[in-house]
C-alpha cells in the first residue's frame, strides 16, 4: 500500500499522540522512530522490525498501533511474548490505555473458553500467546486458524529468540514462520528486540518472512547507550570474597535491584546467605514457584526488598524503571546476553550501578550450557527414523533416542518447525517431508559461541570503555566513550572486605549437606527395550531420603567436587571425609544406620572402595559388601530411559548381600548422583535383599 496524504498522516499522528499520552501521562511525546514504526504499521501495513534499547518504548508501538487499527475496523492484535511476567506487564499497560488485553498461557487454563469466546465477538484488542502455546495442537488447529484470518496485527516480541544465533533461541519461536505465511495480505507485522547484532537482525528478518521484500519492511534500529549506566567489573579470587563483597556493598547500591547468579541452586544459595546476614531478598529462578514469582516481583516492584537474587529467567520485560542497580555473581556466556539483562537498570534514573564480579568456574558452567546445543546429525536422523503415522509420546521415543529430555524436547520442536514432524495429540508423528541437517549452520552458531565466550573474557579485562566495547558487540558504530565507567573514570569499587564478612562467607559456603530426593517412578516404556520395569517403584523397593555433601555446580563445594570426581583414581581426601562426617552428624534420622553398602566403579574402583571403608570405620559400622558393576562399561549416555537400561543390565547381581537378618537401615555409598537411577536400581536390590531402609551418601550431586 503507498504511503498516505500529508493531512491523514498528520491527523493519525495526533490521534497516536493522544493515545500514548492515555498509556504513559500528559506529558508523552512520540519518538520520531515510534512514530515511523506506528505509521508503517497503520498507514502502510508494512512490516518493522524494531531494535532499541530497553526503555525506549518499543510497547507503546504495538499498543498504540493497535489502538489506530482497531479504531479503522482491524480485528484484534496478536502478541507473542515468551515470559508470564513480560505479559503481566503488558497486560497492565494495555488497561492504562483502554486496550482490552487478554492472555492464554499455561497459568489459565480454566480462563481458555471464555478467552476464545471474547476474541469470536470482537470484544478483545490484544491476545498475548507464549511462543509455546502456537505448538500446542489444539490450539494451532483449533484457535490458531481463525485469528491468523481475523487478526489486525501480528506482534512478535523478543524477537532475537526467533534466532539460534540469538542468546536466548526458543524454538517453539520457529512456528512464527508458519504464522506469518498465512496470515493474509495487507496484514502489518511487528518485530521488537533490545538486543540483536546485525547478524541477528538478517537472521530474524529471514526466520520470520521479512525478508523476502526488503523495500517493504522498515528496520529501524538505534543507540544502545544508556546514560543512567555506571558499568564496572571487580575481580575477586575466590567464591568466598565475591560472597562476601556482596554482601558488604549492597546496601552502597542506590535503590533496589537485581543480583543475577548463572544457576538454579546459586541464586537459592546466595540468597539464603544474604538473608543470613541481614540483607532482604528473595530467590527467583524458572524453579520458582508461579505464586512465589507474582510475589517476588511485587516486592521488588514496591522496594520491599533490596534484591531479587535471580537467573535469567528475570530478564526480558521485567519493567520497573526506578531499578537501581544490576549485579551479576558469575558473568554471562556472552556481552549480548550480558547486554540484555543490565538494560533492566537506570531507565528513569540518573545513575544505575551495574557490577560484574566474575569466577573462575564460570566458564564451567557455559561449557555445560554448550553441551546442550542442537544435537549432531546421526543423533537427529536416529529421531526421524524412530517417528512413524502412529503418534508417539516424548517419553516413548526417548527410550530409542540418546537425548535427555530437554534436548529431545527442542529437536523435536525444530523438526515440527521445519515441517518434518508434527506435534499432535497423543504425540509426535513423521511428515514425511525431506529434511536436510544444515551442518555448515550449526558449526558456525558454535563457533559464534565460542566467540562470545571468548568476548565476554575481553570484557572483564578490556581497558577501554565498557560500553563501547559493548555497544561493538551489538554493532552499535558508536565509537564516544561514555565517561561514566570505571575505566573511563578511573574509579573502581574498592575490592576489600571484613575478616569476619569473608569467614561467614567461607563458612556458608563450605556447609555441606544437601538432600538427596529418590526417584518414585520408572521412566515410560522401558518394556520396549527389554526393562520390566513400569509404573511407580513400589514403597518396599524404593530408597529413603539420602544426603550429599553439594552440588557439582555449587560455587562453594562445586569446584572441590568436580576435580574429585573427574581426577584420578586417588583415596578421598581428609576434607572430603570430615564434610560427609560433618553430613551424617546432621542428617537427623529417625533410626541410625546398622551397615554400609558400597557401589563399586569401573573407572575409580579404589577410591570408590576407599570411601565405603572410610565411612564403615568412622561410623564403627559393618562394611556388609560392595555392589560391582557386570560386564562391559555400557556406553555414555545422557537419555535417563537409556541410563536406567545401563545400569539394570551392569549391576553384579552376585555381588549383591543377604540382608535378611538386618535390623535397620543401610547407608548405600556412591560417588556422585547424576541421573539417579544407580542409586534406584541399587536400593532396589538392597531393599529385595531384605534391607529395611536405604539411605543414599553420595559426595555430589550433579547439576
Amino acid at each position: 500500500m503507498g504511503a498516505v496524504t500529508t493531512a491523514s498522516s498528520t491527523d493519525l499522528r495526533e490521534r497516536a499522540e493522544t493515545v500514548l499520552q492515555q498509556l504513559a501521562g500528559p506529558q508523552a511525546r512520540l519518538r520520531e522512530d515510534q512514530w515511523r514504526a506506528i505509521e508503517a504499521l497503520v498507514a502502510q501495513h508494512r512490516r518493522a522490525l524494531v531494535v532499541q534499547r530497553t526503555g525506549w518504548g518499543k510497547s507503546a508501538v504495538y499498543f498504540v498501533a493497535t489502538a489506530l487499527l482497531r479504531e479503522q475496523g482491524a480485528g484484534p492484535t496478536v502478541i507473542v511474548s515468551p515470559l508470564l511476567a513480560l505479559m503481566r506487564n503488558q497486560i497492565d499497560a494495555a488497561i492504562r490505555s483502554g486496550i482490552v488485553a487478554v492472555t492464554v498461557n499455561s497459568a489459565n487454563a480454566d480462563e481458555w473458553d471464555a478467552v476464545y469466546a471474547d476474541i469470536a465477538n470482537g470484544d478483545v484488542d490484544v491476545l498475548l500467546v507464549s511462543p509455546e502455546r502456537l505448538n500446542n495442537p489444539d490450539f494451532r488447529d483449533r484457535v490458531l486458524p481463525e485469528l491468523a484470518a481475523s487478526a489486525g496485527m501480528l506482534v512478535v516480541d523478543e524477537a532475537h529468540c526467533v534466532s539460534d544465533w540469538g542468546h536466548d533461541f526458543r524454538p517453539d519461536y520457529r512456528r512464527l514462520r508458519t504464522l506469518i505465511a498465512e496470515l493474509p495480505s495487507g496484514i502489518p507485522v511487528l518485530a521488537t528486540t533490545a538486543t540483536a547484532n546485525d547478524r541477528v537482525v538478517t537472521d530474524v528478518s529471514e526466520q520470520l518472512g521479512m525478508g523476502r521484500d526488503q523495500q517493504d519492511t522498515l528496520v529501524l534500529r538505534g543507540s544502545l547507550d544508556r546514560e543512567s549506566l555506571r558499568l564496572a567489573v571487580v575481580r575477586l579470587p575466590s567464591p568466598a570474597r565475591r560472597l562476601a563483597w556482596l554482601a558488604a556493598r549492597l546496601d552502597e547500591m542506590p535503590g533496589a535491584g537485581i543480583v543475577y547468579t548463572l544457576t538454579v541452586q546459586a541464586a537459592d544459595d546466595v540468597a539464603e546467605f544474604l538473608r543470613e546476614r541481614g540483607v532482604a531478598v528473595r530467590s527467583y529462578s524458572g524453579r520458582t514457584d508461579p505464586e512465589d514469582r507474582l510475589a517476588a516481583e511485587s516486592d521488588l516492584m514496591e522496594n520491599r526488598v533490596k534484591a531479587l537474587v535471580a537467573t535469567s529467567a528475570l530478564g526480558m520485560g521485567f519493567d520497573k524503571p526506578d531499578l537501581g542497580f544490576v549485579v551479576h555473581l558469575g558473568a554471562p556466556a556472552s556481552p549480548v546476553a550480558y547486554y540484555q539483562q543490565i538494560g533492566r537498570a537506570g531507565r528513569a534514573l540518573d545513575r544505575a550501578e551495574v557490577v560484574l564480579l566474575p569466577g573462575r568456574e564460570d566458564r564451567d558452567i557455559w561449557a555445560y550450557f554448550a553441551s546442550l546445543a542442537f544435537p549432531p546429525e546421526p543423533l537427529v536422523r536416529q529421531t526421524l527414523a524412530v517417528l512413524s503415522d502412529r503418534p508417539q509420546s516424548t517419553a516413548s521415543i526417548e527410550t530409542r533416542v540418546d537425548l535427555s529430555r530437554t534436548r529431545l524436547e527442542m529437536l523435536l520442536k525444530v523438526l515440527d518447525a521445519d515441517g518434518a514432524a508434527k506435534r499432535v495429540k497423543g504425540g509426535w508423528v513423521a511428515t514425511g517431508r525431506e529434511w536436510v541437517y544444515d551442518t555448515e549452520r550449526h558449526e558456525r552458531v558454535n563457533s559464534a559461541r565460542r566467540s562470545e565466550q571468548q568476548a565476554m573474557l575481553d570484557y572483564i579485562a578490556t581497558t577501554e570503555c565498557r560500553l563501547v566495547f559493548l555497544r561493538r558487540q551489538l554493532d552499535d558504530p558508536d565509537p564516544t566513550p561514555c565517561g561514566r565507567c570505571d575505566t573511563c573514570t578511573g574509579t573502581v569499587w574498592s575490592d576489600e572486605v571484613s575478616a569476619d564478612g569473608e569467614q561467614a562467607a567461607a563458612e556458608r559456603l563450605t556447609r555441606p549437606g544437601i538432600e538427596v530426593a529418590p526417584r518414585k517412578m520408572w521412566p515410560s516404556g522401558m518394556k520396549d527395550i527389554g526393562v520390566p520395569l513400569s509404573g511407580r517403584i513400589g514403597a518396599g523397593e524404593q530408597a529413603a531420603s539420602g544426603r550429599a555433601i553439594g552440588r557439582l555446580s555449587d560455587i562453594g563445594w562445586g569446584t572441590r567436587l568436580r576435580e574429585l570426581v573427574t581426577g584420578g583414581d586417588d583415596p578421598v581426601p581428609v576434607d572430603v571425609l570430615d564434610a560427609l562426617v560433618r553430613v551424617l552428624a546432621g542428617w537427623g534420622w529417625e533410626q541410625r544406620p546398622v551397615g554400609v553398602v558400597g557401589i563399586g566403579s569401573r573407572t575409580r574402583p579404589h577410591q570408590l572402595d576407599h570411601l565405603a571403608r572410610r565411612i564403615a570405620e568412622i561410623g564403627r559400622l559393618p562394611l556388609l559388601g560392595t555392589l560391582s558393576p557386570a560386564g562391559e562399561r555400557p556406553a555414555a549416555t545422557e537419555n535417563s530411559a537409556q541410563r536406567l537400561a545401563a545400569v539394570w543390565e551392569g549391576l553384579d547381581s552376585a555381588t549383591v548381600p543377604d540382608l535378611s537378618g538386618v535390623d535397620g537401615p543401610v547407608l548405600l555409598v556412591d560417588d556422585v548422583v547424576d541421573s539417579g537411577w544407580t542409586m534406584t536400581v541399587a536400593a532396589r536390590a538392597l531393599r529385595r535383599a531384605g534391607a529395611p531402609e536405604v539411605l543414599p551418601l553420595v559426595l555430589a550431586v550433579a547439576g
